[in-house]
């Protein structure tokens, strides 16, 4: 596979089959290696109203993103980008429903929402478990994004302290890592030098290596100032480019305006700009999403080597712990009868072991049923339960006075039911100090199955 679409793509499915084996780079507690960890990807990184929904929007060509006040992305959304032939319908497929077509847009926004929802509740929480959304447009390059959580400063009502820093230990997680490429997300409106995106990537990524830099809101800044020194790279130097980008205003986004149109109208005032003129073929959001495309295909050529490396280490260590758990469980319904009945077998034959003094412990089952359950049934109060006195109320309660041409069922049954509860004590004390000890009968047995 050589082709930047092939590549891409290759990813995507690895990435994929990372998040449904719940391999997301999260678990430092893993025994086997992270595959996703080594995996080439873009993290979006940007604080509150900087204007990283709108880049997303803009690269897709279409409005799919949840909008509002506060935090809105509170899980990390992997977006995967597959170009389509001219002419093909676009749709879009969520990973924990990959049966359903959305062709409507504005229910991939409520999914979105829902999903979310469904991890960390309606509030204001955030979850590090990623949400795999596919788009497949003619509109669109081969590319992954990761949407991240906006950067913060403040805790709004409904959310703990701790949101500010469990906020930034999520992007950091992604960011830090020496496979993520890292597209912040700076509004010019504002000094660079107070970018929550910068300072981050600038910690990571201290040469700049690794870090796009895009400046949104060019068309919100003071009249009379621009940008230039920021996009030519005299204000921040990094080693890519900077790009930037003009989105749609929120009266554009009030009135549905199309994002086909929004994109000429981004080019038109580049194009038309007397500040931005002399840049206008390197900025905007459709160069941006080339750009992107084409340096994620030439990282994942540089790093097959190593990613076919931990594959193939991973595929070792898969191997060597199914080799420790032992023979693999049969498909067919005969077989796993048969492996149950094999398991039930093994497992009496060791119980008896143990009863019979082969190995330790069975002396604390017969404990049980000689000296503790008869205790125990001594003294239950059947002699008061059973008195005379107690059986005539019984039975007159429960079958009347009316002289009986059979024995009064319904009170010899109520009889029977009160005896036997006061045996549900002592029983279940029996059956749960036989079962603590049927601990190490389960360990045996789980050791002679596994060899």
């Amino acid at each position: 596979m050589t082709t930047m679409e092939s590549l891409i793509g290759l990813v995507n499915r690895i990435q994929r089959a990372c998040t449904v084996l719940g391999d997301y780079g999260r678990d430092d507690n893993n025994t086997f290696s992270s595959l996703w960890e080594a995996l080439p990807s873009v993290a979006v990184v940007g604080g509150q109203s900087s204007g990283k929904s709108s880049v997303l929007e803009s690269i897709v060509g279409r409005d799919f993103l949840p909008r509002g006040s506060g935090i809105v992305t509170r899980r990390p959304l992997v977006l995967q980008l597959h170009k389509l032939e001219g002419g093909s319908q676009e749709y879009a497929e969520f990973l924990h429903l990959p049966r359903r077509k959305f062709t409507d847009f504005s229910l991939v926004r409520q999914e979105i929402q829902d999903e979310t929802d469904r991890v960390t509740g309606k509030t204001k929480q955030i979850s590090p478990i990623p949400i795999h959304l596919s788009i497949y447009s003619p509109n669109v390059v081969n590319l992954t994004l990761i949407d991240l959580p906006g950067l913060t400063k403040v805790a709004v009502e409904g959310q703990p302290e701790s949101i500010v820093q469990e906020i930034e230990s999520m992007v950091r997680s992604y960011v830090e890592k020496p496979n993520c490429i890292i597209l912040a997300i700076s509004p010019a409106n504002q000094d660079i030098a107070t970018s929550d995106a910068i300072k981050l990537a600038r910690e990571v990524d201290p040469t700049g290596e690794r870090t796009f830099g895009v400046l949104t809101k060019l068309d919100l800044m003071d009249k009379g100032t621009n940008a230039l020194d920021v996009l030519e790279g005299r204000s921040y130097r990094l080693q890519h480019p900077w790009v930037g980008i003009v989105n749609r205003s929120q009266a554009d986004i009030n009135k549905n305006v199309d994002m086909i149109i929004a994109r000429r109208k981004e080019h038109e005032y580049f194009a038309s700009s007397p500040d931005y003129g002399h840049l206008a073929n390197k900025m905007g959001s459709e160069y941006l999403a080339k750009l992107l495309s084409q340096h994620l295909e030439s990282v994942i050529r540089a790093r097959i080597p190593s990613i076919t490396s931990l594959i193939n280490k991973s595929i070792d260590e898969l191997e060597s712990e199914m080799d420790h758990l032992g023979r693999p469980i049969a498909l067919d319904a005969g077989a796993q009868l048969y492996t149950i009945l094999e398991l039930c077998r093994a497992f009496e034959r060791i119980f008896k072991e143990h009863l019979d003094g082969g190995r330790p412990g069975g002396d604390r089952i017969y404990n049980v049923f000689d000296n503790q359950l008869p205790a125990a049934l001594r003294k239950l109060p059947l002699d008061r339960h059973l008195s005379l006195q107690n059986v005539r109320k019984v039975v007159s309660e429960s079958d009347g006075y009316q002289p009986h041409l059979i024995a009064p069922e319904q009170g010899y049954r109520r009889l029977i039911d009160g005896a036997l509860n006061y045996f549900r004590g002592p029983a279940e004390a029996s059956v749960d100090a036989v079962s603590s000890f049927a601990v190490y009968a389960r360990v045996t047995i789980f050791e002679v199955v596994t060899k």
